[in-house]
């Protein structure tokens, strides 16, 4: 993935049998595609049901476009870092942009009737409806985000 402006580090094992994944990309959304691939490929080797790979691939997928899209406002001067540790229990998972970051509490509940029309915030809604922890930081540049495997809740 060595394209112009990025940088990845590729997977490294840890004596604990994890795969951590360091990548610095620019704001454009093949970058993305990309690192979102190298990580997802990654969480299907280690057998994760499939409630939670599509939970990581979700949060993933939204978390990359929120930092491109209104992080960085597709400035493919401006780089998004992604971090990533896999393990055979779980996934965790940072990105962070170089936007001037958002205030969490200011945005609206997309499920509420009032905004049950409107086109954003549910990204977001969805990152933490469907991940075990989510954290913002860095005034909202940074978003953590942990899926363990846990038993399916729905049949196959």
């Amino acid at each position: 993935m060595q394209r112009s402006g990025s940088k990845a580090r590729g997977r490294g094992e840890a004596g604990n049998g994890s795969a951590r994944f360091e990548f610095t990309i620019p704001s454009e959304y093949q970058a993305s595609q990309e690192v979102q691939d190298k990580i997802m490929h990654d969480v299907n080797r280690r057998g994760f049901n499939s409630q939670t790979v599509f939970a990581i691939k979700l949060a993933l997928e939204e978390a990359m476009m929120n930092a491109i899209k209104h992080g960085n406002k597709r400035d493919g001067k401006k780089l998004v870092h992604v971090e990533a540790n896999v393990n055979s229990h779980q996934a965790e998972i940072v990105v962070e942009d170089q936007g001037p970051g958002f205030n969490r509490r200011s945005v609206p509940d997309p499920t509420l009737p009032e905004n049950l029309e409107k086109c954003s915030g549910r990204g977001i809604h969805l990152i933490e409806a469907y991940m075990n922890e989510v954290e913002w930081s860095k005034g909202g540049r940074r978003v953590r985000m942990i899926k363990r495997d846990e038993p399916d809740v729905l049949p196959r």
